[in-house]
């Protein structure tokens, strides 16, 4: 294994607990039969009902298992020991009837041999990834002749910005980050916050830009067949401090005229 990858599977263990915690992922609403998906993924998708569906990149599963109460016959995988092992408990729970595998995905062609109907992955998962056209080969890897694959994840533009604080109060955006893409990565070894509540992690953890290129060549290289690329102005997170969260829970940047892209999807088919 890529010694950086295994450095990120110590980070997202140390991760899991804090995003099971009271102040990370409402694991008590999802328990309650809260669906985490998005309005945008449930209608790009479309219907899963009998479909067979592999969910790469699947933390603790949450929508893995949503994609199953919508009617998907649902496989997730990820590198995480300690998500995969809360995913199984949970799934155990709830009786949802979903599979959990643990592995980094370009090793998975050891572990999982069947295809699917859906190969899906989204938010957050390709900056843990070093290289894209074996990712992309991975996806193809799993689908059945005829099946499609589904992205939603940040866009690339989205991720080289950062705000800095100017002598009025507000914000000014700055270029922090590199837009095409470094083989090397980016790494973070200082401590810092896990994105919910207040915990900190201490262990490193590498991340890669990908630029839209990038990433559309390699589902090309891979004999898929592009749909669509959608952009959107809105984030599924607060990116920035200015950013101003919507009624229908979306983060918006109310300059530059709605003109920064901080989301794609992208849907195809082999």
């Amino acid at each position: 294994m890529d010694q950086r990858i295994e450095i990120n599977r110590r980070n997202w263990n140390e991760r899991t607990p804090i995003h099971v915690g009271p102040d990370g992922y409402d694991v008590d609403g999802f328990k309650a039969g809260r669906i985490t998906l998005r309005d945008i993924e449930i209608e790009e998708l479309g219907s899963v009902a009998g479909k067979s569906l592999l969910h790469l990149q699947c933390h603790f599963g949450m929508d893995t298992m949503s994609w199953a109460r919508l009617g998907a016959e649902a496989t997730g995988v990820d590198l995480s020991d300690a998500s995969i092992v809360v995913a199984q408990e949970l799934n155990d729970e709830l009786g949802l009837g979903v599979r959990f595998l643990r592995s980094n995905i370009y090793d998975l062609p050891n572990v999982l041999q069947e295809r699917f109907d859906v190969v899906y992955t989204a938010l957050g998962a390709l900056c843990w990834l070093p290289d894209l056209t074996m990712w992309a080969q991975i996806v193809a890897r799993y689908l059945k002749r005829g099946g499609t694959f589904y992205m939603l994840d940040e866009h690339p533009t989205g991720r080289i910005f950062t705000s800095v604080q100017n002598a009025e109060g507000g914000y000014d955006l700055e270029t922090e980050n590199q837009y095409f893409p470094n083989p090397d990565g980016l790494l973070d070894d200082g401590e810092r916050n896990s994105y919910t509540g207040s915990d900190t992690i201490k262990t490193p953890v590498y991340e890669w830009q990908h630029s839209m290129s990038e990433i559309v060549n390699a589902l090309i290289g891979a004999d898929l067949k592009i749909e669509y690329v959608h952009e959107y102005p809105f984030s599924f997170f607060q990116a920035l401090p200015q950013m101003r969260q919507r009624i229908d829970g979306w983060w918006e940047l109310d300059e530059y005229g709605g003109n920064i892209p901080f989301m794609l999807s992208i849907k195809a088919s082999i």
